[in-house]
């Protein structure tokens, strides 16, 4: 009996000792799961997952023609790289060797350069070669080396290399936009960034991305067509052969819209190899980072602001003698000629300079920098890509006559090319200044655009007398049967100072360039051929011929119908 009191006692404190246990760990686990559920799960998480700051896939910039494909000329695209883990091969002398010779012949490298990363011991990476061909990835992965490790990258690519450099710009090894639309709309092409959460399996193995709140950059597409681009870039380079040009630019514009079809400019660069680029300015857009003296395809905007205020008609006349006297300086035509009597149409048929001067003079030089300003060459024309710039023409603005004198023909007054084309979109806009764009939807309106400058009788005038430059006078290398072109040509004289030597007065040195539009009396596109010092002795010979090439590509690639018909 006592002995089974006893045995019934220790039962229940085994038992009680079990109940007491169970509870503790219940309660236990109660207060695990239910009041530190948060601590627990965010430990899980993090011993689970890897959290690490991502950036989105920067965007895209693209070309376009006229059916609206797509043409990219800037993307993001993974790129294999090879290297070596040294520390981890633990190779005897003998197999170094033979891994050294078998990476040099796979990677196509200097035996040296592979064996003095392997000598590396105690080094966890060490480069061999970025790039890869898929047939060096997969030579590589069949060779079972340890250590041996094919990675990938994200890199800036441009598909079209060369293509448009001076406009799309690039990126810098940090990833940040430099020059043209790559740098102006780095921030938007840049893209968010945000945290990216990869999944570890128990041996601490990265398994796949789960969560990344990073955010792609927006894609940019350009105004540029790429047919026209090609050929305007092809164009430039006949130039560099044949003329032996030292520099040059072609611009297309729509001189209605401001919209840019093509901006070309030699010379140029690969986009994909910038960093062999020994000449930092050749990575600056020629058409929006340069001033020039534009010379004589300056004197239309003389005579459309002479022809607004009435003070010349088209066939108002006056006697040439060949020189103008201005406080002790003398203006001469080219070549010194004589023409004698001239009516102001004869002025920019045959490029007269002191025609130019006669109607500036009439004008008056108050209303003369007025208009000046109304066309915009003491402003930016505000388009859509990094380091654009004006001159303040300080010398011009001092007021002297000889200033005003020079200024009417386009001597002793500078611009960029793009400004000269905001302003002789005027004459083929019935007189209203456009604002040039050159990204889709990303049009700045600003109050140098859409700007009534001349009247559209002024503008009509103008054209008119632009169109008998071609049939009749200069510029007759520029002509397509056909079509009435409304055209002028230039040929200026690049002074010292702009060739970098502190000297006053001019070089031996010349730009030549042919602006004009077509067809003239309802145009679709306007033309800039610029050419710094080519081997030819005027632009009738130099850039009116590649004006005309470059207009009958255009109206054969638009389809555009005849003027008139050729008999």
């Amino acid at each position: 009996m006592a002995r089974a009191i006893q045995t019934n006692w220790r039962l229940s404190i085994i038992l009680a000792g079990i109940f007491l246990f169970g509870a503790i760990i219940g309660g236990r686990l109660v207060f695990v799961q239910i009041f530190q559920y948060g601590f627990y799960k965010a430990l899980a998480q993090g011993q689970q997952t890897l959290q690490t700051f991502s950036q989105g896939d920067r965007g895209r910039i693209f070309a376009q023609d006229k059916a609206g494909n797509r043409y990219v000329l800037a993307m993001n695209q993974q790129r294999a790289f090879a290297f070596l883990s040294p520390a981890e091969m633990n190779l005897t002398e003998a197999e170094k060797e033979k891994f050294a010779e078998e990476l040099a012949s796979i990677l196509m490298l200097e035996k040296a350069f592979v064996k003095g990363q392997l000598e590396k011991d105690g080094s966890l990476y060490e480069l061999l070669k970025r790039d890869l061909a898929l047939g060096e990835q997969q030579s590589l992965e069949t060779l079972g080396y340890k250590g041996l490790y094919v990675g990938a990258e994200t890199v800036r690519a441009y598909p079209q290399e060369m293509m448009a450099a001076h406009v799309v710009g690039f990126t810098n090894t940090d990833g940040i936009g430099q020059y043209g639309v790559e740098g102006y709309f780095d921030e938007e092409l840049r893209g968010i960034e945000g945290i990216k959460m990869q999944a570890k399996n128990p041996a601490g193995y990265l398994l796949s991305v789960f969560r990344d709140t990073a955010q792609d950059g927006s894609d940019v597409a350009l105004t540029l067509d790429y047919n026209i681009q090609a050929e305007a870039e092809k164009l430039l380079k006949r130039g560099q052969e044949q003329l032996r040009i030292e520099g040059g630019s072609i611009v297309v514009m729509e001189p209605a819209s401001g919209k840019i079809l093509a901006m070309a400019s030699v010379p140029n660069f690969d986009l994909n190899n910038y960093g062999s680029v020994d000449d930092l300015k050749v990575f600056q857009n020629p058409v929006i980072q340069t001033v020039f003296e534009p010379g004589s395809i300056f004197k239309p905007i003389t005579m459309a602001a002479a022809l607004d205020e009435g003070v010349v008609t088209p066939e108002t006349s006056y006697e040439d003698t060949g020189i103008v006297e201005i406080g002790g300086r003398t203006v001469y035509n080219y070549d010194r000629h004589v023409w004698g009597r001239r009516t102001m149409t004869e002025v920019l048929q045959y490029s007269i300079n002191t025609g130019a001067v006669f109607a500036e003079r009439e004008l008056g030089h108050r209303r003369f920098l007025q208009y000046l300003e109304k066309f915009g060459f003491f402003e930016p024309t505000f388009i859509s890509m990094a380091g654009e710039v004006a001159s303040a023409n300080a010398e011009f603005q001092k007021g002297y006559e000889i200033n005003f004198a020079t200024a009417a023909f386009g001597q002793g007054i500078e611009m960029t090319q793009l400004q000269m084309m905001r302003a002789f979109s005027a004459l083929a806009n019935n007189g209203i200044l456009p604002q040039p764009f050159i990204v889709e939807g990303k049009r700045e309106e600003r109050q140098s655009g859409n700007v009534q400058v001349v009247s559209s009788k002024a503008a009509s005038e103008v054209t008119a007398m632009l169109v008998n430059v071609v049939q009749n006078g200069y510029g007759k290398s520029a002509g397509i049967s056909g079509y009435w072109i409304a055209g002028k040509t230039g040929t200026a004289q690049v002074p010292w100072s702009a060739l970098g030597i502190n000297q006053s007065g001019y070089s031996d040195k010349t730009i030549q360039s042919f602006i004009g539009y077509a067809p003239a009396y309802s145009p679709r596109f306007l033309i800039l051929v610029k050419l710094d010092n080519p081997a030819a002795q005027t632009a009738e010979y130099s850039a009116a011929p590649i004006f005309r090439d470059m207009a009958k590509y255009i109206i054969e690639y638009y389809q555009i119908p005849p003027d008139y018909e050729v008999e």
